[in-house]
């Protein structure tokens, strides 16, 4: 039996498993753990687990090293002017070689072995000088590294139109596939302001309801559609509204003067 921890190294990073090491860890602390590019700065995600060995994994598992002390505490706020300093520095020098890039973050690992540089660009770019540049200054191992309009709303943070906090800068922890069909499906507006979220791609929040809809929509009848009540008069009415939450219909009876009704979905049948 051995007994793992998950850790991540952002608030809404993907957590790694790593052998606990016999320490007293919880949920919530900060702990220094040993990766494959040196000693990393990370949090408890997941308590501790024992399993019995560790075949499901990929590749063998590393070890926490201890918990986060004072010291530790203190490189991290260093190492965070160091990604301030680096910034900076690293935007003049994009300037100074007319790339045709915009420097979204920077992040120092916790022993200072590798600074890695997240941005945006719209093809392939010649970065070797500016890598040059980076590493005389720095002194470390430079990693530049593309990313996507929605890996840099997810880093930079922000609020949505619910005015809640982006969710994949507080729970997401990997993009999922969004398209308009979802909007379709559930019946909302086809509007690319409102179906857009900060990055300008279609909201994530549309994929939470989306199985469900997709399911319902299976029972529930269309807009247009005319039905009968199974236990009524039998006569003929057109449906006019659909909710999908909570299971009811709006149908419309008559010609003449139209009476609506409000019935559940099981209550109709479709008219052949």
């Amino acid at each position: 039996m051995i007994e793992i921890v998950g850790v991540k190294f952002r608030p809404t990073g993907k957590v790694y498993n790593f052998l606990s090491n016999n320490l007293d860890l919880h949920i919530g602390e900060y702990c220094i753990v040993e990766t494959e590019r040196g000693f990393g700065f990370g949090m408890i995600d997941i308590g501790r687990m024992r399993i019995e060995d560790e075949s499901y994994a990929t590749r063998p598992l590393k070890n926490v090293i201890r918990k986060a002390t004072p010291e530790d505490m203190a490189v991290v706020d260093e190492n965070k002017k160091i990604e301030r300093d680096a910034k900076e520095f690293c935007e003049k020098r994009v300037l100074a070689h007319k790339l045709e890039m915009q420097l979204v973050e920077v992040e120092c690992t916790f022993d200072r072995s590798r600074l890695t540089f997240y941005f945006l660009a719209e093809g392939r770019i010649d970065f070797r000088e500016l890598v040059k540049d980076l590493a005389q200054r720095f002194r470390t191992r430079i990693e530049m590294r593309q990313i996507g309009v929605r890996d840099e709303t997810k880093l930079l943070g922000g609020f949505g139109v619910c005015g809640c906090p982006l969710c994949c800068t507080t729970f997401l922890k990997n993009f999922e596939t969004v398209s308009i069909k979802m909007a379709k499906v559930q019946g909302l507006t086809l509007n690319p302001t409102k179906l857009s979220g900060m990055c300008d791609r279609l909201k994530c929040c549309m994929t939470y309801e989306y199985e469900y809809y997709k399911q319902m929509s299976k029972y529930m009848p269309k807009v247009g559609q005319i039905v009968k009540e199974v236990n009524g008069d039998g006569c003929p009415c057109r449906v006019k509204e659909v909710n999908f939450l909570d299971g009811t219909v709006v149908v419309e009876e008559g010609e003449e003067t139209p009476v609506k009704k409000k019935l559940f979905y099981r209550d109709l049948e479709k008219v052949k």
